[in-house]
This record gives structure tokens, C-alpha cells and sequence, in this order.
């Protein structure tokens, strides 16, 4: 970043090609839709490109990106609520390019039948569903501490708040995820 704040040829770019895999991950699951994730990662890197020259680094960069992701999707759902739009245009698969997709968190198997494959898949949808009942705020901290390794001290540094508020987040997560899900996990 402090080689796109200098203007250096190519570094934007390199920048781009680092993040853009994972800005539209994290943006595709927390706004449920690849479609409003790709718009949203151009915006943020616009907004990036545009503040580049006012760039300090207080903390990592990925911090200070991840902040400007997490409102930009705090902003879309909140105008989505205003304004809300058909389902057909909001749903779309689950996988992105880069992405760390929420199957990562049911273990796979190997031997995989049609049935496994089947199963995986609604569990997938199961869990994809729990996690958009949550809060927006758990959505964001459950989303960067699974799918991109954030410490709870990068996480409070996204969200504006302390560690401990980050951990009390994620522990009503975790309580609310296990609520729905754990009936259905529990058939094996």
C-alpha cells in the first residue's frame, strides 16, 4: 500500500490481484449475493485508489481494507432493507474465485457418494442460512475470524470495538449457530 500511496507503476494492480479474491469472499457472504460482492469490492478498491495519498499505517493494511469492506457491506444491507428487492436477483452459488466458502467448516470426507455429496450440500445450505440469521455485526466477526484467520484484536480494529466486545460477539455467535444447527447434526 505504501507503494500505491507513492504512485509506484504496477503496485495498484499488484494490490488488486492480492485482495480481490478475498475482499469478494468476505463481501459475498456478508451480503448473500456474488452479484452486490463484485460491485462492492470495486467500490472499495475505488475508495482506496482515492484515499491512497492519506494512507498512514497505524495497523496492517489488510485491517484498514477489511474496515472499508465491512461498511461498504454494512451500508448495501442497510439500503437493502429500505429497499428491498425481489429474491430472484439475490440468489446465487455460494462459491467465488479465492473464496474460502463456508464448506470449509463441515469436514470433508473422502469416498465422497452421491448421497455424502448431497448431504454436504444441505448441510452447506443449513449452515450458510444460520450464519445469515445472525446479527449483521456477529455475521462480520464469525465471517473474519472463520474464513480469513483475523485475531479478535484485527476484528475490533473492523468493527470499532474492544477485544472483549469481539469475543462476547463471536461467543452469542457461536451459542446462536449451535442452536440451530446442532439438531441437525446431530443425525450423523
Amino acid at each position: 500500500m505504501l507503494q500505491v500511496r507513492d504512485d509506484k507503476a504496477g503496485a495498484f494492480d499488484q494490490l488488486v490481484s492480492k485482495y480481490q479474491d478475498r475482499v469478494v469472499g468476505i463481501l459475498q457472504h456478508l451480503t448473500g449475493s456474488l452479484q452486490d460482492a463484485e460491485d462492492l469490492a470495486q467500490t472499495a478498491f475505488l475508495r482506496v485508489y482515492k484515499n491512497r495519498k492519506e494512507y498512514v499505517p497505524r495497523a496492517k493494511f489488510s485491517t484498514w481494507l477489511f474496515t472499508i469492506v465491512n461498511n461498504l457491506a454494512m451500508n448495501a444491507r442497510r439500503d437493502r432493507k429500505r429497499r428491498p428487492i425481489s429474491a430472484s436477483t439475490n440468489a446465487e452459488g455460494s462459491t467465488s474465485s479465492g473464496m474460502q466458502p463456508i464448506e470449509r467448516l463441515i469436514p470433508s470426507r473422502s469416498g465422497a457418494t452421491p448421497s455424502r455429496v448431497l448431504a454436504k450440500v444441505e448441510l452447506s445450505d443449513l449452515v450458510r442460512a444460520a450464519v445469515e440469521q445472525l446479527s449483521d455485526e456477529q455475521r462480520t466477526a464469525v465471517v473474519l475470524n472463520k474464513f480469513e484467520d483475523m485475531s479478535y484484536r484485527d476484528i475490533a480494529a473492523v468493527l470499532g470495538k474492544s477485544e472483549m466486545a469481539v469475543k462476547s460477539l463471536l461467543s452469542r455467535a457461536r451459542c446462536a449457530l449451535k442452536e440451530v444447527l446442532e439438531p441437525h447434526l446431530g443425525k450423523g
